[in-house]
């Protein structure tokens, strides 16, 4: 009796702290409501199930308990009980994978005006590329990566020269318009991940991944390493900014293009090297030596 009861008590608190829990989701501020939708469908699932299963071992429990005298029956099959279990555990599992499928179709089905930007992630810092006037990004290698080319650029790509090149651990982006992200890792496993979005990838060396998202309202948000890479993992994160339009081309207008970043190493390689020569021929004239 006490076990039933224990049992029952067990089953209704999990339903009140369910509601009544201060921990839910942090409001939503992407186009994937879907998404909430389907995590919903699947608490209302194996809730149901949940509640079922004690509900019926406190039966049992109660139903049967020992008396003195009575022997338990041993049926070791029941085709119609096991007919039942396989037919309800079906329209369950049914159930929760459906909306799954139609809402994963949408999210790798990336609409036609989309903008790209890329994320680069490296142990433990985040950086992002943005595409530049012509609206298009250069092509990248992981054999150019260097630390004058940190996001492997191929420096012969002319959509390229004007991509934004963002090495910090924040980012922009404009308010209501679709952004297909895509996803690099230079080192190893990482996953870039903004709990408002709704949306997550893994980031795989040698791989590029994606995901898409419509920003649905402005703030600023928190990026999270999904992934654990390594010893500096809870510090990695960033924030992105969602702005409207006209704060975020003032922002985009004050970031440095590859071909300014690359002119300004090309123009620190340069005075280094006049340094070094300098240095060299004062050398050479101390030992009369002349060039």
């Amino acid at each position: 009796m006490v076990v039933a009861l224990v049992l029952i008590l067990v089953a209704v608190g999990t339903v009140a702290f369910h509601f009544l829990s201060p921990w839910w989701w942090t409001p939503i501020a992407s186009n994937w409501g879907y998404v909430d939708d389907t995590i919903i469908i699947t608490f209302w699932i194996t809730g149901v199930v949940f509640l079922a299963m004690v509900f019926f071992m406190a039966y049992c429990v109660f139903r049967y308990r020992h008396k003195k005298g009575s022997r338990a029956a041993y049926e070791p099959e029941n085709k119609k009980l096991e007919w039942w279990l396989t037919g309800l555990t079906t329209v369950g599992v049914a159930g929760m994978l459906t909306p799954g499928l139609f809402v994963w179709n949408q999210f790798i089905t990336v609409p036609e005006e989309a903008t790209e930007i890329e994320v680069v992630a490296q142990q433990w810092q985040w950086s992002y590329r943005l595409p530049g006037k012509d609206g298009t990004l250069g092509t990248s290698d992981s054999l150019n990566i260097s630390s004058e080319n940190p996001f492997g650029l191929n420096a012969d790509d002319p959509n390229g020269q004007d991509d934004i090149l963002i090495e910090g651990d924040e980012v922009h982006l404009p308010l209501d318009k679709p952004v297909k992200v895509l996803l690099r890792s230079i080192d190893v496993l990482h996953d870039f991940y903004v709990p408002q979005f709704r949306a997550k990838m893994d980031m795989v060396p040698g791989m590029i991944t994606y995901f898409w998202i419509t920003p649905t309202r402005t703030g600023t948000f928190d990026v999270l390493c999904f992934e654990l890479c390594g010893l500096g993992h809870y510090a990695m994160r960033g924030k992105v900014v969602v702005e409207e339009e006209s704060a975020y081309q003032a922002w985009l207008g004050e970031q440095p293009t590859f071909a300014q970043l690359a002119g300004r190493a090309g123009d620190g390689m340069g005075a280094v090297s006049d340094l070094a020569l300098s240095e060299g021929e004062a050398d050479a004239a101390s030992r009369g030596i002349s060039r």
